[in-house]
């Protein structure tokens, strides 16, 4: 591995870690000395990167550094080709537009063999059994999630029973058949699991709702026995 790697690979550990990494750690994660990590550390912090930390109480990029155009690997393109076009194929209008663009970015910034690889990846997304759901109901909803504002619905039951919820929407979860809206509902006074094409109408109120949605996802996490992600 050469010297510039090794380097992007430590801003990619620190990158994904909010809280101080040991040293010992960061060193036994790369494979090399803790000499050369103090080395490291000391090279990318005169490049501009503000990390925070020393030896005995550990190590933390704060947000805001930007690396010059990087490099990627031929497996991180492949992640990177794939992620996105199953978001084009399954994601609403305005994420498969996002996702398309996202791409032109990424092609735009890379050298000329790296983008050959994206632009010729021959990773595909086989065909879907999605149950349909209009697509403005899909950007109806995530930008309610991310208002974090109430939400009011008339929603259908397995069993055809129709009821008025008025719903704290947090969380959207995309399955192999259908989306899975993630709600605090007031009428139960729990979470509680929609389908999205059993909402018959959708309705956004101006209110927000009490707990922002980060706590809403730990809470939820806790009530299913899910591990904080």
């Amino acid at each position: 591995m050469s010297r510039t790697e090794r380097l992007l690979d430590l801003m990619q550990i620190l990158r994904r870690n909010r809280y101080p990494v040991a040293g010992h750690a960061l060193a036994q994660e790369m494979n090399i000395s803790m000499r050369t990590l103090y080395r490291d550390i000391a090279t990318l912090q005169q490049q501009g990167a503000e990390i925070v930390g020393e030896a005995g109480v550990g190590y933390v990029l704060r947000p805001g550094f930007m690396l010059p155009p990087m490099m990627f690997s031929q497996q991180e393109i492949e992640a990177l080709v794939l992620g996105m076009r199953w978001v084009g194929r399954r994601g609403d209008s305005q994420l498969a537009e996002a996702a398309n663009n996202a791409l032109v970015k990424i092609a735009d910034v890379l050298p000329a063999a790296l983008r050959d690889e994206l632009e010729a990846s021959t990773l595909l997304i086989g065909p879907l059994d999605l149950i349909k759901v209009a697509d403005e109901t899909l950007v109806l909803i995530r930008e309610v999630i991310r208002q974090e504002r109430k939400l009011e619905v008339h929603y259908c039951d397995n069993n055809g029973n129709e009821s008025e919820r008025i719903l704290w929407p947090f969380a959207l979860g995309y399955f192999e058949q259908a989306r899975m809206l993630v709600a605090w509902c007031e009428l139960r006074q729990s979470f509680r699991h929609f389908r999205l094409d059993r909402i018959r109408l959708a309705t956004p109120l101006a209110q927000r709702y009490p707990r922002g949605r980060r706590l809403l996802m730990k809470e939820w996490h806790q009530s299913q026995g899910i591990p904080t992600q």
